[in-house]
């Protein structure tokens, strides 16, 4: 039975589309592709602004590939790619011995290029950033959009090299690629090169195929560098791999100094002695910005510890750092390397480049105050207990840390010490806007209830002391390191001591009234009442000039004059003890404090003590027995206590009255 006329026409146009794939494909497979490298070579040059060239040969081949439609793979041998038109570098961009990849066929009917598979074969690339910032991976785009779209799911490598070449951050290293047998990495690289002159080392693995279409595929990835002396290790995987857009790692980071890590990670860290830190990183990177969270990281600086989570956002007008950080136990050493206070050694090992004068107390090292403008920071910082060699401990540091513009900001800055406790509020302006090359600095600050045995626990002459502490300080100025900022500060200080006691011993010994300290000896070192002790200094450029400076106890007043200069760190002050009654054997004259703050030099007036000396000889030798007589001081008798002597300050600081 023969079919219908139609029924035989359509039977023909289907075999005839079915027929034209099939001849389509035999006729691809067959055809020599080699004939069409100079036609590829010309047209993928012009579209990716730079040359190309297939150098080897090229085929195309049907291979099934867990579907059931086999796929057209495209494998060409040796291909090059170069560099932008102008740039100058040591190699070509890229070049492989074998570019292999397939294409899927029913979505180009759709206008989509989907590549299943893109393999890579002993890759050479090479990445270059120049010093105006422009580099070789970016590639020329049409103004217009293009109707067709791009997808690649999955990209496999093998042995190879990258060499990345950065002029701004002064960046040249290599790494060497090789497939390894694991489970979980395919392949295995080594690192070497510099950064900053600094030797950069190190290792590590990941992914031998990245998954660019399943997002929920991690691709894994493990490194241990060492860039100048700052160790990074990581282990965890890019959660979103197609993107590149976020990560999640296990990060251990170690070093001399947390400020190196500001050209590794730009974010900015103060100086700080050796430290080690470990705990999550994850990150999400985004075209305007990106969020970065270390989470959980527990660590030591120096003989402290730390912990807590930081946050890192990158955006207009400047970065962001945020979070709260804790410690335990903070020793105050750990501290000196925020203001340049540390041993020489330490700022050897953190590569300080100020060394600090031998005759100098006060730090030198200045602040790096042009960084301070690429961050905006707001960090809470607690500390339980600090420490300075088990002497004077601090109990509850809380500060809150601000950083806007380039201004510093300790709002507040308080903290427990020794049975007492220390407000203020620190503000540092280091925007460059009021002295291009200096810090306007403020410092207002109080300490209340401060107990005098607690307070200087290692002096022998206090440990029989009682008495109670309540300050005032008020100061600002302008400088580029400790040292230029005390030495050019303005403001007062005030404080007062009172209610207490205070060793008789000592005070017999600043008196120097030697009967009474040899029969303190004998007898024991026992109390005397302390009216009050007040002072009132006024700082002028540095020169601090004592307005009031007194001791009244209820067996002697010690008045103190002169001035401490902060600029020269130059003592002249002198003290003038009087007995309240009557001292044997007392060689009572005023007592010196000069030299500077490295070497005081302390000194009785010699005219006064030989005087009263050789009063006493000449007695001598007339009548032994009334020798004795100018070597007795019978002082002038008690004051009228400490009220008087604080409205003689003009109001001082003083102990809030009881609830």
């Amino acid at each position: 039975m023969s079919l219908p006329r139609r029924a035989r026409l359509a039977l023909a146009v289907s075999a005839a589309a079915l027929a034209v794939p099939v001849v389509a494909a035999v006729a691809l497979a067959n055809y020599d592709w080699n004939r069409a490298r100079p036609w590829l070579n010309d047209k993928i040059s012009a579209a990716i602004d730079r040359p190309f060239a297939i150098r080897g040969a090229v085929a195309l081949a049907w291979r099934q590939q867990g579907r059931w439609l086999p796929l057209p793979h495209l494998v060409a041998q040796d291909v090059h790619v170069g560099h932008p038109r102008g740039m100058h570098a040591p190699a070509e961009m890229v070049s492989v011995d074998q570019f292999a990849f397939a294409i899927e066929l029913l979505p180009l009917l759709r206008q989509r290029i989907t590549i299943p598979e893109l393999r890579f074969d002993n890759p050479a690339l090479l990445l270059q950033r120049e010093a105006d910032g422009s580099n070789n991976w970016t590639f020329k785009r049409d103004d217009q959009p293009s109707a067709w779209t791009l997808e690649v799911q999955r990209v496999v490598f093998s042995k190879g090299t990258v060499r990345y070449i950065d002029a701004m951050t002064h960046v040249d290293a290599s790494a060497q690629i090789d497939t390894i047998a694991d489970p979980r990495y395919g392949v295995a690289w080594q690192l070497r090169g510099k950064w900053n002159q600094q030797e950069v080392s190190g290792s590590g693995k990941a992914g031998a195929v990245l998954s660019l279409q399943q997002q929920t595929a991690p691709y894994p990835l493990a490194a241990s560098l060492n860039v100048g002396g700052t160790s990074i290790s990581f282990e965890g995987a890019l959660t979103k791999p197609a993107a590149l857009a976020a990560l999640d790692v296990r990060l251990k980071l170690s070093g001399p100094s947390m400020a190196r890590l500001y050209g590794l990670t730009g974010v900015l860290l103060p100086e700080t002695p050796p430290f080690a830190t470990e705990g999550h990183l994850s990150g999400k990177l985004g075209a305007d910005s990106s969020h970065w969270t270390y989470d959980q990281f527990t660590g030591k600086v120096g003989q402290s510890d730390i912990g807590g989570k930081l946050e890192f956002k990158t955006g207009q007008p400047r970065p962001l750092l945020s979070g709260n950080v804790q410690s335990r136990l903070l020793q105050v050493s750990d501290l000196g390397p925020l203001i340049g206070a540390d041993s020489s050694a330490s700022k050897e090992a953190r590569g300080a480049e100020t060394v600090q004068p031998g005759n100098k107390v006060l730090p030198v090292e200045t602040f790096r105050t042009e960084r301070w403008t690429a961050i905006d920071a707001d960090v809470n910082f607690k500390a339980a207990r600090i420490t300075r060699n088990q002497d004077l401990p601090i109990h509850n540091l809380d500060t809150q840390i601000h950083m806007k513009d380039g201004v510093l900001a300790l709002t507040p800055l308080n903290f427990d010490i020794a049975g007492g406790n220390f407000n203020s509020t620190v503000m540092l302006d280091g925007s460059g806007k009021i002295n291009p090359h200096a810090i306007r600095a403020e410092l207002k600050a109080g300490a209340r209830h401060l107990q005098l045995k607690q307070l200087f626990p290692s002096i022998e002459g206090m440990q029989a002391t009682v008495g109670e502490v309540n300050a005032d300080v008020s100061l600002s100025a302008t400088g580029n390191s400790v040292a230029s900022l005390l030495g050019s500060s303005n403001g007062e200080l005030k404080g007062v001591v009172n209610e207490g006691s205070v060793s008789k011993l000592l005070l017999e010994a600043m008196g120097l009234n030697i009967g009474s300290v040899v029969l303190t000896k004998l007898v024991g070192d026992k109390q005397v009442r302390l009216n009050c002790m007040v002072t009132d200094f006024a700082v002028t450029n540095g020169l601090m000039k004592s307005r009031l400076f007194v001791v009244d106890t209820s067996d002697a007043r010690i008045d103190i004059g002169g001035t401490v200069n902060l600029g020269n760190e130059k003592l002249d002050l002198t003290l003038r003890p009087d007995a309240k009654s009557m001292r044997v054997i007392s060689l009572r004259a005023p007592i010196y404090v000069r030299g500077t703050f490295k070497q005081p030099d302390i000194s009785v007036d010699k005219g006064t003590l030989a005087l009263r000396a050789g009063g006493a000889l000449a007695l001598a030798v007339v009548a032994p027995v009334a020798a004795i007589v100018p070597l007795v001081s019978t002082g002038p008798g008690e004051t009228s206590g400490c009220q008087a002597l604080m409205a003689q300050g003009g109001g001082k600081a003083s102990a809030p009255p009881p609830p």
